[in-house]
């Protein structure tokens, strides 16, 4: 029905013949003659109707916001003074000699260009109006080209495109599952999978070598900025691998993807261990554009006459850690408060600081609620920390896990409020992590899943778990975690040991995933992989700031769907074939009897 969409017009087709098909973006009667901008996926394009064409002037007429045209006309230069160099089409315009309304359209909910003004349940309510705003369509066509260049380089690369079933069974990797249940076996249900992580180390057992999905997982967990119950990753696994293979290919994957889609070369991503990262940064995924790092001087303070200090520092699970930033003192007390309420989020019971007016001047040239308690460490405490004039330093006196994520938060929060990123772009692999780490009842739990591989052998695993590191990988972008991985567990009596060590017993490990198990003693070779989220991807690179806005139909942060009032009830009919009896329709029943 087109020759042309309207984005694609430009001055080199001046008198061709062109027919567009799309949407009224902006209608606009000037003396007589109507305007209409023409909007479709790739563009919008001017379309001048005049009197002369009675028809196509009367149909133009009739058409308002949203309507559904197709138009037929002569392109042409625009007339001096009215070109619009903004705009990518703004050098010429469609004299039209047929307009037909193809469909009417009623009063849109929100104007595209005004969707700021409206908040975003009204967006998500009608998503089919939204997803016609240029920055939307924009966003989604970036995705589709990083899904492209990522499948031609794994293709590239030896890598097999291989589905995975969607219905299976409840498997533990950390999030609650969505069970779906079963119509021909009652009582028994399903799970949607919160990822393809058994399957793909069965199709390396398999012997497919190299597999690759882009797959949608399930996770029913609390929601935020980058989470969603249901999402899609970049995953992947090979066998004959080590570490630095898998990461190899990963990291040129990302590399090639930043250069063919946006043009831009990666610096080279370092390697830094989790327990420094931990250390320096608070977090296992820091942003390194950030030029702030926390600093331990728990030393100093085991003797100082301030149990908020001391009493952490002569703690086993305790850290006392200290954050300055470089001309920081200029901040105010209103905005100081602002950051003890912030860190307060992360378990923090405040924050103190101290602000370097005059460090000439000892502690007379300092400001700060608690320097008096500290008189004999303040210069041991400056020079630990670079201080100079002008400087704030906060500190974080806890356990070290809040410590870590107070401090760790506030880090990433100075940044972005002062603006001291150091680049636009920073890589990171975290490398080293812990095998295990204790729960709140000081059993061990899998930090990674209970399928990543140690470092060690059966034996030293056994006899010390709690020091035992991973055989995993992170990637981190600018503060997020863009994908993780590791080499599996490949033996059976590795496998089995690490269960045991997780507490799940025999029985239990055979009724959860004793087809992995069983798969293991057929000759399972040694692999590894690691698994992008698709969705953040996008994110960091359209710069969007949630993830929502780079999926066409996301779910809310309460997990539902506004468009369709998912999730729903279902007919007693269906619920009768599934032989499920809600709660509190029984109870109902039971009460009107």
């Amino acid at each position: 029905m087109r020759s042309h969409y309207s984005g694609q017009l430009n001055e080199t087709m001046v008198d061709q013949t062109v027919t567009l098909c799309g949407w009224v973006h902006r209608r606009r009667d000037h003396g007589g003659v109507i305007f209409l901008d023409m909007r479709d996926r790739d563009g919008i394009a001017q379309v001048v109707v005049d009197p002369d064409t009675a028809e196509a002037f009367a149909n133009a007429d009739r058409a308002r916001s949203e309507y559904v045209l197709r138009i037929s006309g002569r392109v042409r230069l625009r007339p001096e003074g009215t070109q619009n160099p903004n705009m990518p089409t703004g050098l010429i315009e469609v004299l039209a000699k047929d307009v037909e309304v193809l469909n009417t359209a009623a009063t849109p909910p929100f104007q595209l260009d005004e969707h700021g003004k409206v908040g975003e349940e009204v967006r998500l309510k009608h998503r089919y109006i939204d997803l016609r705003r240029p920055e939307m369509i924009d966003k989604l066509r970036l995705r589709s080209r990083i899904s492209h260049s990522v499948r031609a380089y794994l293709e590239g690369q030896g890598f097999l495109d291989i589905e995975t079933p969607i219905l299976t069974r409840a498997t533990p990797e950390g999030a609650r599952d969505y069970l779906v249940p079963s119509r021909t076996h009652a009582g028994s249900f399903f799970a949607l999978p919160q990822s393809p992580q058994l399957f793909k180390q069965l199709l390396m057992v398999s012997g497919f070598d190299r597999y690759y999905q882009i797959a949608k997982c399930f996770r029913d967990e609390d929601l935020r900025a980058d989470r969603q119950p249901e999402f899609t990753q970049i995953d992947l696994e090979a066998s004959f691998v080590e570490e630095e293979d898998i990461m190899s290919i990963t990291e040129n994957m990302v590399r090639n993807l930043f250069k063919d889609v946006l043009d831009v070369e990666l610096p080279a991503f370092p390697r830094m261990p989790y327990v420094e990262a931990m250390q320096r940064f608070g977090s296992d995924k820091p942003d390194l554009r950030i030029p702030l790092e926390l600093t331990d001087v728990g030393d100093l303070m085991k003797d100082v006459d301030f149990k908020v200090f001391s009493g952490p520092a002569n703690a086993d699970d305790g850290r006392v850690a200290a954050l300055k930033v470089k001309g920081g003192a200029t901040l105010t007390r209103k905005e100081i408060d602002e950051y003890t309420k912030f860190v307060g989020i992360y378990g923090a019971r405040g924050l103190a600081w101290i602000k370097v007016n005059e460090r000439a001047k000892g502690l007379e040239g300092l400001q700060s609620p608690i320097v008096k308690f500290m008189e004999g460490v303040v210069e041991q405490l400056l020079d630990r920390v670079g201080a100079e004039d002008g400087d704030i330093i906060f500190f974080g006196a806890d356990k070290t896990n809040i410590v870590n994520e107070a401090l760790g938060a506030l880090r990433v929060k100075l940044g972005e409020d002062l603006e001291l990123y150091t680049a636009e772009w920073s890589p990171l692999w975290v490398v080293d992590f812990p095998m295990f780490e204790a729960d709140g009842e000081a059993r061990l739990q899998a930090l990674h899943h209970p399928f990543t591989a140690p470092s060690c052998d059966v034996e030293t695993l056994r006899n010390n778990p709690a020091e035992a590191l991973s055989r995993a990988y992170d990637m981190v972008l600018n503060g997020t975690e863009l994908g993780g991985g590791s080499i599996r567990i490949h033996d059976q009596a590795m496998q089995q040991s690490v269960l045991e060590l997780l507490g799940i017993g025999e029985e239990e490990a055979r009724e959860k995933f004793g087809f992995l198990l069983d798969a293991l003693q057929y000759g399972a070779p040694p692999h590894g992989g690691l698994a992008f989220g698709l969705d953040r991807l996008v994110m960091l690179m359209s710069g969007a700031r949630t993830i929502r806005e780079v999926i066409a139909f996301p779910k809310t942060q309460s997990a539902a769907c506004l468009m369709t009032d998912a999730p729903g009830e279902v007919s007693g009919e269906q619920l009768k074939e599934l032989n499920i009896r809600l709660r509190q329709k029984a109870k109902a029943e039971g009460a009107a009897e």
